[in-house]
């Protein structure tokens, strides 16, 4: 990629002139549904219309050139081969990917965190109950220190094999969802690899939010969301596949043209009319999954150019993005007279989140919320946050405590965490009166 040859944007106020939300939003959730920039929009639209202009030389011919240069720019950004690397809509899919594609006998177990990301969970439930896999969980209560999440995962693994049974895959984060959280993953990675443990990274919080050299650390299977942290439109994701595990993933899902079914005697070979030129059975599995909109795959490239031309860079990007949410966050508890969840090692905020805890309390007193009415708090403290104020935080509650998370992101500045504190701190007053209990009615 060329140098830059123009001064990148200041982060903050100004650096928001080129993303495209609302006067009045304030964005403090980059990290659930990420936001792209203008050029990347243009880029978007750009390959819709190509698509629109002839449709049948878009999808027959050109698209998988587009495609294959697009994979190209993000194998390079996580110094991995090109070929081990696919585009899938998100993390999500992928995950779904990999555990529909292992075959599971009586002893399998499937590792995960208590903190694995939802819809990841209800996969790991689901393939429980359509195979004979069973299941390990460990336990994660935050916060807490990165050698005693290693050292948990490790005895669950130990214990497994104990108990006569297979420990046959581990999921786990980069950087959990809630809490937001930086996770020792790639110590997670090394014991799969002495334990031989298959291991499923959902790196969602990863690409354009972390330094990632998916070469070095070598997990089996790796996700990463670039619609998150990477500014490029929604949804798109990297799935990464090493050349050693690519035989293990049969189909794409839904599976489509590109799945090359095991020869059976006097059955016909079946014809993909959408091949193409793909290098390996891998890559033509994920090169056309049915007829969708897979312009923001076509928009890596520009998304990059937009981080470094204008941005100055991935270094710059995410050291401001870590400063700001964590700086802005330690306001936001000063204020609310509460605390910044961390270790002692400093490691949990090591990425682009922070969690801040709410001056609310679990009880049967006065101003005290019920156990029970726990996640009717968290429902009503975000629809208000976004109805009232126009503004979003996550909130959610883990460990005991109510909590919030922030997202650090380039066009925002501490004035933004500022605001926030005052508009929550009038929203837990409200709490503590039982404002709430209209929503949990409904509930």
């Amino acid at each position: 990629m060329a140098e830059s040859q123009t001064s990148p944007t200041p982060f903050g106020h100004l650096m928001r002139s080129h993303f495209l939300f609302h006067s009045s939003y304030t964005p403090l959730n980059h990290g659930s549904f990420g936001a792209y920039p203008a050029s990347v929009r243009d880029r978007l639209r750009q390959v819709q219309d190509l698509v629109e202009a002839r449709p049948d030389l878009f999808f027959r011919y050109s698209f998988p050139k587009l495609l294959d240069a697009s994979r190209g720019a993000i194998a390079k950004l996580l110094g991995v081969e090109v070929d081990d690397c696919v585009f899938v809509p998100n993390a999500t899919t992928a995950v779904n990917t990999v555990l529909r594609s292992l075959v599971f006998e009586r002893g399998d177990v499937i590792v995960y965190f208590s903190t694995l990301y939802g819809a990841c969970g209800k996969t790991v439930q689901y393939i429980k109950e359509t195979t004979p896999a069973e299941s390990a969980c460990v336990d994660l209560q935050y916060p807490i220190g990165d050698d005693e999440v290693v050292d948990r995962f490790q005895k669950t693994v130990h214990g497994l094999k104990k108990n006569g049974q297979t420990p046959k895959i581990a999921i786990f984060d980069t950087v959990s969802s809630l809490p937001g959280v930086r996770m020792p993953w790639e110590r997670l990675v090394d014991i799969c690899h002495k334990e031989g443990v298959l291991s499923m990274i959902d790196g969602a919080h990863g690409a354009g939010h972390l330094e990632m050299r998916l070469g070095k650390v070598q997990p089996d299977f790796f996700a990463t969301n670039l619609h998150k942290w990477l500014f490029v439109p929604r949804g798109c994701a990297l799935f990464y596949v090493s050349k050693r595990n690519q035989h293990l993933i049969r189909t794409s899902l839904p599976t489509s043209h590109g799945y090359e079914p095991y020869p059976r005697k006097g059955q016909l070979a079946f014809f993909n009319p959408l091949k193409g030129e793909t290098p390996s059975t891998f890559v033509g599995l994920f090169q056309f999954v049915g007829t969708t909109d897979i312009s923001p795959y076509l928009c890596v490239e520009e998304a990059l150019k937009f981080r470094e031309d204008v941005c100055g860079g991935e270094e710059r990007i995410m050291r401001y993005c870590e400063d700001v949410s964590y700086e802005g966050g330690k306001k936001v508890a000063e204020l609310l007279g509460t605390e910044v969840m961390n270790n002692a090692e400093g490691t949990l905020t090591k990425c682009c989140m922070t969690n801040v805890k709410l001056p609310l309390r679990i009880g049967n007193g006065k101003g005290e919320i019920k156990q029970e009415d726990a996640l009717a708090v968290v429902l009503w403290i975000g629809k208000t946050l976004i109805e009232e104020f126009d503004g979003f935080v996550a909130p959610y509650y883990h460990a005991g405590s109510f909590w919030l998370r922030y997202s650090g992101q380039v066009y925002l500045e501490i004035e933004d965490f500022v605001w926030s504190a005052g508009v929550i701190r009038k929203l837990c007053e409200r709490v503590a009166k039982g404002e709430y209990l209209v929503a949990r009615a409904r509930m």
